[in-house]
């Protein structure tokens, strides 16, 4: 078995992550026959077959998905070797999402360290709905997202990682009596919202009439709401301030779930700084450790 070839790999894993030559052969700035060579002479390299047709996409085998974790670790290697070696003052761009739900009380501990270790880095932050950071991160718009778990993070594998757990709440104003009118009006997400779906479900099970009466895909207009008196919200732990009160049995709605946020790596996340700042965000936002620990 000869050396592996790192754009082979580079290949590779973009077909891995696109599901067809087609489009890695975009991603890669190839065209689909130089892929399909490539392809071919990797897999006469490693004396295994690496994929396994099913009409237009091509899905790995099981050694294909033995040699992608490998893959990833040596692109990974190769870009911090290279840059190990290149001018030290050169700037470094990733782009993050993150809902607003989560931003003012997380990105303080993801960036307070972080930044300074890294004085040339440039963050680009874009403030979205899971569902649209999610979409966002797979067309290559984003490098990294953090999201609600139970919203998406499908078609991720490897590049996905449930990083922290929080409490999901019913919230009310600190200063109205919102939960005490009949039926309960309701701030919630949009339908493809899993907290708004969570908190209609256990409003059922307890027998609760409510309406809803406020839809928004941002934290920060739902809380808007619930400050103005106009509705009940479902949001984290993350989400709450002073103006906000935690509503439970004695309010008459029911206890909530622990909502998962997860970590989602692009197939754009190849710079080592980006790497870094994945394992970075993976350790100042867990909570999990500890729990497990416990």
């Amino acid at each position: 078995m000869r050396a592996l070839d790192i754009d082979q790999l580079a290949s590779f894993v973009a077909i891995a992550d696109a599901g067809s030559f087609t489009q890695a052969a975009d991603r890669v700035n190839r065209t689909q026959s130089a892929v399909s060579l490539q392809m071919k002479k990797l897999e006469e390299n490693v004396g295994k077959p690496l994929f396994a047709r099913e009409g237009r996409q091509s899905r790995l085998t099981d050694n294909g998905q033995r040699l992608l974790n490998y893959a990833r670790r040596m692109l990974a290697l190769n870009a911090e070797t290279l840059t190990a070696f290149s001018d030290e003052t050169e700037r470094t761009f990733v782009r993050i999402g993150i809902p607003d739900d989560y931003a003012p009380r997380l990105l303080p501990r993801i960036f307070a360290g972080f930044a300074r270790t890294h004085p040339n880095l440039e963050i680009s932050m874009t403030c979205q709905s899971s569902n649209e950071v999610n979409r966002r991160v797979k067309a290559g718009d984003l490098d990294l997202g953090i999201v609600t778990h139970g919203d998406v993070v499908r078609d991720f594998g490897d590049r996905a990682q449930i990083i922290r757990s929080e409490p999901l709440f019913f919230l009310g104003s600190d200063t109205h009596m919102t939960h005490l009118l009949d039926p309960l009006p309701l701030a919630v997400g949009p339908t493809t919202c899993c907290w708004r779906r969570a908190a209609i479900q256990a409003l059922e099970d307890h027998g609760r009439a409510y309406r809803i009466a406020f839809v928004s895909g941002s934290a920060t207009a739902m809380i808007g709401a619930i400050t103005a008196g106009l509705a009940v919200g479902v949001l984290p732990e993350s989400a709450l301030n002073g103006d906000l009160r935690v509503l439970g049995p004695a309010e008459g709605v029911p206890r909530l779930a622990h909502t998962n946020i997860a970590l989602i790596k692009g197939h754009t996340a190849t710079h080592p700084v980006h790497i870094k700042l994945a394992e970075h965000i993976a350790m100042s936002l867990d909570n999990l450790s500890t729990a497990r620990a416990a």
